[in-house]
């Protein structure tokens, strides 16, 4: 009989998890095909950092393809990149829905705060590389320009369609997920695996290990790289602050 209940209980969590599944799939394509109508709004919003930055250069500026099927690949990226970053929050509420029904009243009061967190968090990363690091960006590389004397041909910049917007879009996804860091060392020391001692002592690694990320993870220039590393480090000296005050909530509740 208890052998019953149990893959009863299994089948049945099956089912709920196909379920969420099937709801998260049906909102993504929801989403990618509402994205691939309005492609080029959506194409126009993530140039308009490169527009703004060689608006007053004196150049007539433009974006190129070079093959039939670029613009319509291009487009469809657009459309998969809305999917994932509108679709996100879904999947979140889908997953939480998933899991809730299993939490005790307290591990959802505590959980809950970072499900609220995961896409603010996303969304601060993605409007500190559009707002701020992209243009610095686009300025420092287009400084290589050069004009071209008698005997010499100039340097200017042609970008393509597809690789420009390929940037873009690859540095807002890193940039967002780079933004997760506090909430993975709070859900860490939540669990016990670490504390903000362990933080605190391990610095000087975390340093090395944040700016190798940011060397990965971005263009090989300087400006984008000091600007994921820079927001970074602030994010974790805030994540020990946060670690410090989940552990005294602890003690206070263990007291």
């Amino acid at each position: 009989m208890n052998d019953q209940s149990q893959e009863g209980s299994f089948v049945s969590h099956l089912t709920e998890l196909r379920s969420r599944i099937i709801h998260s799939m049906i909102f993504m394509s929801a989403i990618f095909i509402f994205g691939y109508i309005f492609a080029e709004n959506i194409y126009n919003f993530l140039v308009e950092p490169y527009a703004k930055a060689v608006k007053d250069d004196g150049i007539d500026r433009r974006l190129i393809f070079t093959a039939l099927h670029e613009t319509f690949i291009t487009y469809l990226k657009i459309a998969f990149f809305a999917a994932l970053f509108l679709g996100s929050p879904i999947i979140l509420v889908q997953i939480w829905k998933f899991v809730a029904p299993g939490l005790y009243k307290n591990e959802k009061k505590a959980l809950l705060p970072y499900l609220i967190a995961t896409p603010i968090l996303f969304l601060l990363g993605g409007m500190l590389i559009y707002y701020l690091v992209m243009p610095l960006a686009i300025k420092f590389f287009l400084s290589f320009e050069t004009v071209g004397q008698t005997n010499t041909l100039p340097i200017q910049l042609e970008a393509k369609v597809n690789e420009y917007l390929s940037l873009i879009m690859r540095l807002i996804f890193a940039f967002g997920l780079s933004f997760q860091l506090p909430i993975l060392l709070n859900l860490l020391a939540r669990v016990g695996v670490i504390d903000s001692e362990y933080l605190k002592n391990r610095r000087k690694y975390f340093i090395v290990i944040i700016f190798a990320a940011a060397a990965i993870l971005t263009p090989p220039d300087p400006i984008t790289q000091i600007g994921l590393a820079i927001p970074l480090l602030i994010l974790y000296e805030l994540s020990i602050l946060s670690v410090k005050i989940t552990e005294k909530n602890r003690n206070k509740d263990n007291a």
